[in-house]
């Protein structure tokens, strides 16, 4: 038998009687408690937000600037290029 993954924390909501009945409808329609229903629920969005905020999204505009300054970047500013030249004396790379 799988060991069931011990339940010890606990969430509170106060929700109207309306979103109450489509929660509940919801549970039925797909065999599950309430609380399960809510608490998957809950995840999936968690997961979908925090998936989210890793993406970037650019207008194509935006997109084909990008995609521009990679295949020809600017010229380096001269302290960066003093910079890149410390650097590798210090550390004896290019």
């Amino acid at each position: 038998m799988p060991q069931e993954t011990l339940r010890t924390s606990r969430i509170e909501a106060r929700i109207t009687p309306d979103a109450l009945a489509i929660v509940k409808r919801a549970a039925e329609l797909e065999g599950r408690s309430v609380s399960d229903f809510v608490v998957s629920a809950a995840q999936e969005a968690a997961h979908r937000t925090i998936e989210e905020t890793g993406i970037i999204r650019l207008s194509s505009e935006d997109q084909r600037r990008f995609v521009d300054l990679l295949l020809n970047p600017p010229p380096l500013p001269p302290a960066l290029v003093r910079a890149k030249e410390a650097y590798a004396q210090l550390f004896g790379t290019q």
